[in-house]
C-alpha cells in the first residue's frame, strides 16, 4: 500500500507541477539556472565516460571475434549499435540518476528541512512549479547531452579500435555506416526524453515530501538513486518492447 501512496503521490506532484504558473520572468530565470547546474555540468563526466565505454565496447568486440571468417567490419557495426542504442542513452542516464539526481534530491531536501519550502507557500508561490518545472524544462535539453555522448563514444570506438591494431580505418568506417537504420536515433532520443523527465521528478519527489533533518537529506539521495535507476531500467525495458520488437 505504500508503494501505491507513493506513486499515487508523484503523479499528483506532476499535476500540482503545472499549476498557478510562476511569473515569466522569474522562470526564465530559474530554468537558465537549471540548464547550467543539471546538463552543462554534467557534460565534463559524460564525455569522460563515454570516451572510454566507446573504447571498451570496441576492444571487448575484437577480443572476442577470433574467427578469421567474420569480417573485422563488424566490430564498428558492433559499436555503433551498442552505443547508439543503450550505452549512451541509458547507461549515462543511470549515472546521471547519481549526479543529477542527487543534486535535486539534496537542494529541494535542504531547502524542506530549512523551511524554505514552506516560506514560499506563505507568500503565495506554487513551490512545486516553482521548484520542480524548472527543472524538468532544463532537463529537455539533456538529449543534446546524449548526441555528444554518441560522437565521443564512437570516436572513442574509432580510437581503440584503429590505434589499437584490431581493424583498419575504412574496415571501422565501413561496419559503421554499414546497415544504418535512421529509427534506432529516433528510438534513442525517444527514450532519452522519457528518461530525462524521470530524471528531473523523481528525485525531485523524494527532495521535496522528505521529512527529518540533515541526516534524513543524504538519506533521501540514496533512495531517489536507487529509484529513479529502477524506473529507468524497468522504462527502457518497456520502450526497447514496445518500438524495437
Amino acid at each position: 500500500m505504500n508503494y501505491i501512496f507513493s506513486i499515487g503521490r508523484y503523479f499528483l506532484m506532476i499535476k500540482g507541477t503545472f499549476k498557478k504558473m510562476t511569473k515569466r520572468r522569474v522562470l526564465w530565470n530559474l530554468i537558465f539556472q537549471e540548464v547550467n547546474d543539471l546538463v552543462i555540468k554534467s557534460l565534463g563526466i559524460i564525455i569522460f565516460i563515454s570516451f572510454f565505454i566507446g573504447a571498451v565496447v570496441t576492444i571487448q568486440t575484437a577480443l572476442n571475434l577470433t574467427n578469421p571468417l567474420i569480417p573485422r567490419e563488424l566490430i564498428g557495426f558492433a559499436a555503433r549499435q551498442s552505443i547508439i542504442l543503450e550505452f549512451a542513452p541509458t547507461f549515462v542516464s543511470v549515472i546521471m540518476a547519481g549526479k543529477v539526481g542527487s543534486f535535486i534530491t539534496s537542494s529541494i531536501g535542504t531547502m524542506r528541512v530549512t523551511e524554505q519550502i514552506d516560506a514560499l507557500e506563505v507568500m503565495g508561490i506554487n513551490s512545486l512549479n516553482y521548484l520542480v518545472f524548472p527543472k524538468i524544462i532544463a532537463m529537455l535539453f539533456y538529449p543534446f547531452a546524449i548526441a555528444i555522448a554518441m560522437f565521443v563514444g564512437i570516436g572513442g570506438a574509432y580510437l581503440a579500435g584503429v590505434y589499437g591494431g584490431f581493424l583498419e580505418a575504412d574496415e571501422f568506417l565501413n561496419g559503421l555506416t554499414d546497415d544504418f537504420t535512421p529509427f534506432h536515433i529516433f528510438y534513442a532520443f525517444f527514450k532519452t526524453f522519457i528518461f530525462a523527465f524521470l530524471l528531473a521528478t523523481i528525485p525531485a519527489y523524494h527532495g521535496y515530501y522528505m521529512k527529518g533533518g540533515a541526516l534524513e537529506v543524504g538519506k533521501a539521495s540514496t533512495t531517489s538513486f536507487v529509484w529513479t535507476s529502477v524506473v529507468i531500467i524497468i522504462a527502457n525495458y518497456i520502450i526497447t518492447q514496445l518500438l524495437l520488437s
